[in-house]
């Protein structure tokens, strides 16, 4: 009774280990047997799963066939070991959208970070613009409001303090970033696979992963086109679509869709849920997307994953959202 024309599904980790009970970024993982559940019952559904450049004609076409888009943001490593063999096997096309900071190992895994730092210890000091704020972790009651308090934070921060105070944090508790984020992302070489495969589109990401909301006209572009240049002269092709990090409404509105159609991209995502509809062939820079989210992995839920017109009433029955 739908009448999307199709959804795209975001994707973070694939990872077959059961998350720990302190685990709040686990909402961003899923098992590899759940990734392929997703793909053989999407098709025997009659889904056809196709790639970002299809989808936008299929948008745009009179009469299509009901699909969806499967794309990876941040490109975690554990997507090249658990991930990439299952889509081969499936022939199924993906999208993985790149942050080039994090792939040169300078960039900041932080929200990951702040986890396991909360996860080591039982109390923990952060330093935040208005004074240090001590955050109990001795249960997981206390982990778990603690990683909350401070998540709201570092997302309301501007990009500057937040990442000085992950610093400060990893600083105090001798946890060693750039290792860490070496050691979650793929590097160039890794990365290479992906670009080679035939299945695999290379998407923007911008380079360090910040919400491009909180940034300067001029810094918010050249987050994006400066990721682009990268690809391009890492692959040899420019990328033609782009994935908003965070990509909700408080990372993403009107300027940052405006830059992506100025920049030259035929697409671009944010996080708003949602299907695809008519509608959307004329707004290609603002595309919702459902997460495929680690907290709903039971077979049963993947049909009321593939009904986007659910995802379009968490909307208020909004199919375009642009603001």
């Amino acid at each position: 009774m739908s009448s999307a024309r199709g959804v795209i599904f975001t994707l973070h980790r694939v990872v077959p280990k059961p998350p720990a009970a302190f685990s709040p970024n686990s909402i961003l993982q899923v098992r590899p047997d759940f990734l392929e559940a997703v793909i053989v019952r999407a098709r025997r559904a009659g889904f056809d799963i196709v790639d970002l450049d299809e989808a936008a004609r299929r948008i745009a076409a009179d009469e299509t066939a009901p699909f969806i888009v499967l794309t990876f943001d941040d490109g975690y490593r554990d997507n090249l070991v658990h991930a990439l063999p299952i889509l081969r096997k499936h022939a199924a096309p993906f999208t993985l959208y790149v942050p080039t900071g994090l792939i040169d190992g300078v960039g900041l895994v932080w929200w990951q970070a702040l986890e396991d730092i909360i996860a080591a210890n039982d109390v923990v000091v952060f330093e935040m613009p208005k004074g240090p704020h001590y955050g109990d972790a001795g249960t997981l009651e206390q982990k778990n409001a603690t990683f909350a308090r401070v998540y709201e934070c570092y997302r309301k921060m501007p990009e500057p303090d937040r990442e000085a105070s992950i610093r400060a944090l990893a600083t105090r508790y001798g946890f060693d970033l750039g290792g860490h984020c070496r050691d979650l992302i793929m590097d160039w070489s890794e990365l290479k696979e992906f670009a080679e495969d035939p299945l695999c589109t290379i998407g923007a990401h911008t380079v360090y992963h910040y919400e491009l909301s909180k940034l300067p006209d001029h810094e918010m572009r050249a987050e994006i086109e400066q990721s682009a240049n990268v690809l391009e002269a890492q692959f040899g092709r420019r990328p033609k679509h782009l994935s908003y990090p965070i990509g909700g409404v408080a990372a993403a509105g009107p300027r940052e869709f405006a830059a992506a159609s100025d920049l030259g991209f035929s697409t671009a995502v944010t996080t708003r849920p949602g299907g695809l509809y008519a509608e959307h062939a004329s707004h290609l820079k603002a595309l919702p997307r459902v997460s495929l989210n680690g907290r709903f992995q039971e077979k049963r839920f993947i049909d009321v994953f593939l009904t986007a017109e659910v995802f379009t009433l968490m909307r208020r029955g909004r199919r375009l959202d642009l603001e």
